[in-house]
């Protein structure tokens, strides 16, 4: 089994986790992928200010952890879509307690989505 990235250097399981979601793009790229596979320019136009090189970074390492899917299509012109594994899905479950908490917590009462007192 290869060794992945901070394996070694581990504490708990919520260090583990954070080291695959962290960076800025990766957990509205989860987001984004747990609504329907993208292609990369649909992706990229989907997350405005994320660059084309750290987009690419981004998923290539969620792609090493397991989380994203990348499946290249032999056709010309070229198509590579990007979907979330089973892994992914999990991970997007593990989540939306988080998403709650900020929703709940950070927003204002006023925003699309955030519960109501």
């Amino acid at each position: 089994m290869a060794v992945r990235r901070g394996e070694l250097g581990y504490h708990c399981g919520i260090d583990a986790a954070m080291d695959v979601v962290s960076g800025k793009w990766k957990v509205l790229v989860l987001w984004a992928l747990d609504q329907r596979p993208y292609r990369f320019g649909e992706l990229r136009r989907a997350l405005p200010g994320v660059t084309e090189k750290v987009l690419a970074a981004q998923l290539r390492e969620l792609e090493d952890d397991g989380i994203v899917r990348r499946e290249d299509f032999a056709e010309v012109p070229p198509r590579v879509e990007y979907s979330l594994t089973e892994l992914g899905r999990g991970l997007n479950r593990a989540l939306e307690p988080l998403g709650a908490w900020g929703r709940e917590h950070r927003l204002p009462a006023d925003y699309p989505g955030a519960r109501s007192a």
